[in-house]
């Protein structure tokens, strides 16, 4: 046990996560063995970051560029999950944040990993939203998903779920919007989502090596309530998941860890976390969810500590369209700890309604 509780507590609630998005487990119990304080966080994190940043060089320099993908790759989570909690440290944060998008670039490189990465920069009034697009080999215009992250997360945590639609045909759009990743500087959070998506579909239309007409929305945790709140306002979304989303946001957040909440509060560029709370409340599918009409897949994990399961009974109670509903017994949140059912399951569901 560490002495901080903090450390603790974090490690309880996202290990199958970190395991399940591409942290190795050996490398995992090392981090548990030193972190001791929440100070110590992003800083530790680095190190082990920079380890497989420094094999990902070697490999590089002697022609090996699969390998050199894999360990940037890998580089990039652990940089990611470094600062993923720790922006209450603006400085660690932003160096991490930056190693991240450098190590995930890099592992875009010809020759790499397959299929290759693209980054998009995507026009969005007067600011940019930032994606990667993967599409699958052999397929001229693919359908699309858009896969979101959540409060904590951001495109490139993404990859693994990525994966799982790419071969079942399908080409990915990971997406950082307001309050995400790339965009949580110069935008707060928002629940203008059906205009993100929307300025979204609308780049995909402008490109011949996807079908824009076939374009399905993916959301996790938060982006678990951005997804149907985008398939209820824009109209060329034809299939929508959520995974362990709050159906309203309000009475979830106060239950979160500290950590969390001071996270919502910075990325809604709030000043106090009473207004983060009052805000939190905003966010509330209630209004607008009778509106959803295209086919909805809710997956929830019946131990979800973070968000209860019955957020995704409201939302199928709500909804105008045909709903399926995939509650599973031993989930956690997101089903991280069980990723071999949900990845598969949302995969081949989107894949069906493509």
């Amino acid at each position: 046990m560490a002495s901080d509780p903090q450390v603790d507590l974090i490690f309880a609630h996202f290990t199958p996560r970190y395991i399940a998005t591409g942290v190795d487990p050996n490398d995992l119990n090392r981090l548990v063995a030193r972190i001791d304080r929440w100070d110590d966080w992003c800083r530790i994190w680095s190190e082990e970051a920079l380890r497989h940043e420094t094999l990902a060089e070697a490999a590089a320099a002697r022609g090996r560029a699969l390998t050199a993908s894999e360990a940037w790759l890998r580089a990039a989570i652990y940089y990611h999950y470094g600062k993923h909690l720790f922006g209450a440290k603006p400085a660690e944060f932003e160096a991490a944040h930056a190693s991240m998008l450098r190590c995930y670039a890099a592992a875009s490189a010809p020759g790499g990993i397959e299929p290759a990465m693209e980054r998009l920069v995507i026009p969005y009034g007067e600011h940019q939203l930032y994606a990667w697009l993967r599409r699958p080999a052999g397929l001229e215009r693919p359908p699309v998903a858009i896969i979101l992250p959540g409060l904590d997360a951001c495109k490139e945590e993404l990859h693994s779920w990525s994966d799982s639609f790419v071969v079942r045909g399908m080409a990915t759009l990971t997406l950082d919007g307001p309050g995400q990743g790339e965009c949580a500087a110069a935008m707060p959070i928002t629940r203008e989502w059906g205009r993100v998506i929307g300025a979204v579909i609308d780049a995909l239309e402008q490109r011949s090596d996807v079908d824009a007409s076939r374009v399905g929305i993916v959301g996790q945790s938060l982006g678990a309530l951005y997804a149907p709140l985008s398939a209820a306002l824009e109209p060329r979304i034809k299939a929508c998941v959520a995974n362990c989303g709050p159906f309203n946001f309000g009475p979830v957040l106060p239950q979160m860890p500290d950590v969390s909440q001071d996270l919502f509060r910075i990325r809604a560029h709030l000043e106090t976390r009473a207004e983060g709370l009052a805000y939190a409340h905003e966010l509330n599918l209630e209004p607008v969810a009778h509106q959803i009409r295209c086919p909805l897949l809710i997956v929830f994990g019946a131990g979800d500590k973070i968000i209860p399961a019955s957020e995704g009974d409201r939302l199928a109670r709500a909804v105008s369209g045909p709903v399926d509903l995939v509650v599973y017994e031993e989930g956690n949140h997101v089903c991280f700890n069980i990723p071999y059912k949900f990845r598969p399951l949302t995969a081949d569901w989107m894949a069906e309604h493509l």
